[in-house]
Parts: structure tokens; sequence; C-alpha cells
């Protein structure tokens, strides 16, 4: 039996709000349950998914489109003979001009205005079935009802769900690390804790991530434990993590500080590190597949630079493109977005490691954007992207240097 968890909407001149819907996102397109046909009443889409989320429908003219965005659907379970509708001609999935929605946008012969659309939920599964029925109307009342919501662009964007699932082994390692945790609750404000905070940020992270077929995602914590800044770097280790990312909400007890910051290992930072490495870890933990038992201070010392003069770029050059992609999307960032500092977690020779700082607790606007469900999306979606960007980059660099 099947739960109404949104009240059927009249479309038929009015779009959907952007944000009238609350519940959470990351979904996928189920085949079982999904169709698209047509009768002379018009055209009704069933579209089932693995849990419930928000969404909106909107018409655009010009041609003639009804566009359905979700936060967020990943389509690729849809069967080929998806469409079975005479009066679609076509249709396309990609991403919304929103960051963190997806879009499905159905491109019409005739002109078609929605007449109904609704969702239901299985109390027992979580899985969620969209009705949407499109009934015929007049083209000068298709164009008089098109049009976007207020703020969301009409374009079809390029998602990275859409590239191809790379072959086994191939997969591309991130270490998120939710800052603080346990008897570290990090900064407070308003009765949150950045423990808290970042931790639910990070599950949100992975999943996006994971769901681009590209990224695999290991964390230091899922859950409110401490973990020892030298552990997090060794759970990286043995994940055999191609990219750390330490995420953070700190405050500062004086001045102001807002807006999103990119840190790296300074190379003053870097020397102090190696000496406190090859003192304080374990020989067989400072480089992966490097046993550096037996050996001296000096020699690890050495092994360990070596390892840094490639990574410690590579680190750079990921923090760079991850403050790109933040300003990009149009988020906030620090008067100084890019750091560096001789942060405990950053002193990993064997792969590149930054440390990101979404907002800051002490400034009360970054608390709310931390809390809202649409700025999250739009910076998961800005770190994402710029993982990708990055591996494709240092893949290609990689290659160079192979040469």
């Amino acid at each position: 039996m099947f739960r109404a968890v949104l009240i059927v909407l009249m479309l038929v001149c009015v779009p959907v709000s952007p944000h009238a819907q609350t519940l959470g996102a990351l979904a996928r397109a189920l085949p079982d349950g999904s169709s698209l046909t047509s009768n002379r009443r018009g055209v009704t889409l069933q579209l089932a998914l693995s849990q419930a989320v928000p969404f909106r429908v909107f018409t655009l003219d010009e041609p003639m489109r009804v566009v359905m965005d979700f936060r967020e659907v990943n389509f690729d379970a849809l069967p080929g003979n998806f469409n079975a509708a005479r009066p679609v001609d076509g249709i396309a999935m990609g991403g919304s001009s929103t960051p963190g929605w997806s879009r499905l946008v159905l491109t019409l012969t005739e002109p078609l205005l929605p007449e109904i659309a609704a969702m239901e939920t299985d109390p027992a599964t979580g899985e969620a079935a969209i009705t949407l029925t499109l009934v015929p109307t007049e083209p000068a009342s298709f164009a008089e009802a098109a049009g976007a919501p207020p703020g969301v662009g009409g374009t079809l964007l390029p998602v990275v769900t859409e590239a191809p699932v790379p072959a086994a082994g191939d997969t591309f390692i991130v270490m998120l690390d939710p800052g603080h945790g346990g008897i570290d609750p990090g900064a407070l404000r308003n009765g949150f804790s950045e423990a808290e905070l970042i931790l639910a940020f990070a599950r949100e992270l992975r999943e996006v991530m994971r769901r681009t077929g590209r990224i695999e995602v290991a964390m230091t914590r899922d859950s409110d434990v401490f973990v020892p800044l030298p552990t997090r770097v060794t759970l990286a280790r043995a994940a055999g993590a191609d990219l750390f990312i330490s995420l953070h909400a700190d405050a500062i007890a004086e001045g102001r500080a807002q807006g999103a910051t990119v840190y790296t290992l300074s190379d003053t930072a870097s020397d102090a590190a190696t000496a406190a490495l090859a003192e304080q870890h374990d020989r067989a933990d400072l480089l992966q597949g490097v046993d550096l038992s037996g050996t001296d201070d000096e020699i690890a010392s050495v092994l360990i630079d070596l390892a840094r003069v490639e990574n410690g770029p590579r680190s750079r050059a990921f923090a760079d493109i991850l403050v790109q992609a933040i300003d990009t999307t149009g988020l906030d960032l620090h008067a100084q977005p890019r750091g560096e500092g001789a942060f405990s977690v950053l002193k990993a020779a064997d792969f590149p490691a930054v440390l990101l700082e979404i907002g800051f607790l002490s400034e009360g606007g970054d608390l709310e954007n931390i809390r809202n469900p649409q700025w999250r999306a739009r910076m998961q979606a800005a770190i994402t992207g710029a993982v990708i960007a990055w591996a494709e980059a240092d893949a290609a660099a990689a290659a160079l240097r192979r040469q």
C-alpha cells in the first residue's frame, strides 16, 4: 500500500515551486514500474524511484518541452524502449541549471500541459512512484504557461553520472575525513557542533561521489567517534586513497571569517612534518607499499621528501581546481581562499591531501548555509566536479611524466 507524501498538484498554468518539497535526495530510477505511454487523453509518465526526492515540473516553448527536475536521480537504469508515447519526440537526461539537481526533458510534437504531478511512497521499502499526466491544450495556452521558475535555467547540462563506469581497478579512491568527533565536538554554535554537521555533510558527499560511477569513497569515521589525527592518515593509506580531503567548519575567536577555504601543507611545515613522521609513526606506515622498518631517520626522511616532491604539487593543483569549482558554482569563498599550514592530517607524503573549510560556524550566515540542503548540494556538486576534473588532469600529467 502506497502512502501519498506529495499532494496532487494542478500545473496547468502554475509551475511547481522549486522550494515546495523538502524530502531527501540521491535516488535511482527503477526500470520496473517506469513507463511513458500515450492514449486518447494525452501522455502518462510513471517513474519508479528507489526513494522519495524533491521535484519540480515546468514547460518550455520553442521547442515545446516538459521539464522535470529532481534532487537527485540517476536515470541510467531506464530501458532504451522507455518512451512509448507518440506525442513525445524524444527524451533527454542530464543536469539541471541548479547544482545538485538532475533533469528529465520530454520534447513534444504537440502542445501538452501537466495536469497532475504526484508522488507516493511505500512506507515499507521507502521506494517512490511519481505520476505525471499531460493533457492536450492550444498552442497559445502552452506558450502562455511556458517558462522556468524564478532562478531556474532551462538548459540541459551534462552531468558526471553520464560518464562511463571505469574498468575494474580503475576506480578513483577518495578518503573523506570528517573533522573532530566523539570527545572532540569541534566548533559549537547555537546548539550545533562542527563534528555532527560535517559528518552529515560527508555522508551526503560520499553518495554524490559514488553515484558518478567514477569515484569510490572511504571515510575516516562514519559515526560520532573520536579518531586520532595520525590514525586518519593510516586509514587513508590502508584504503589505497588517491586523494585525501579533510572536511571542517571551524570557528574563530576573534575577527571575522566567512566562506570556503582550502588548505595544503606548507613547504615550511613539510620539513617539520617529515621529521615528526619519521619519529612518531610505525615505520611500516610511512609510505604506501614501502616498509621502512629497519631504516634510520635520515633514510626515512629522504624517501618521504622524494614522495612529497611529486605529491606536494599535486595537492596544490587540486586545491586550486577546488577553489575554482566552488567559485564557479557561485558559493562564497573566504577573502583568502587558499591557505597553507602544518595540519597533521595533511602530512602524509604518498598521496595528495587538502583540508577544506566549507564555512565557519563563528559566522551565522555560514551556519545557515551548512544547514541548508540546497546549499550543501551545490557545495557537494562543486567538490565532486573538482575531484573528477583534477583526476583527469592528473592522469594526463602522469602519462606525460612517464613519456
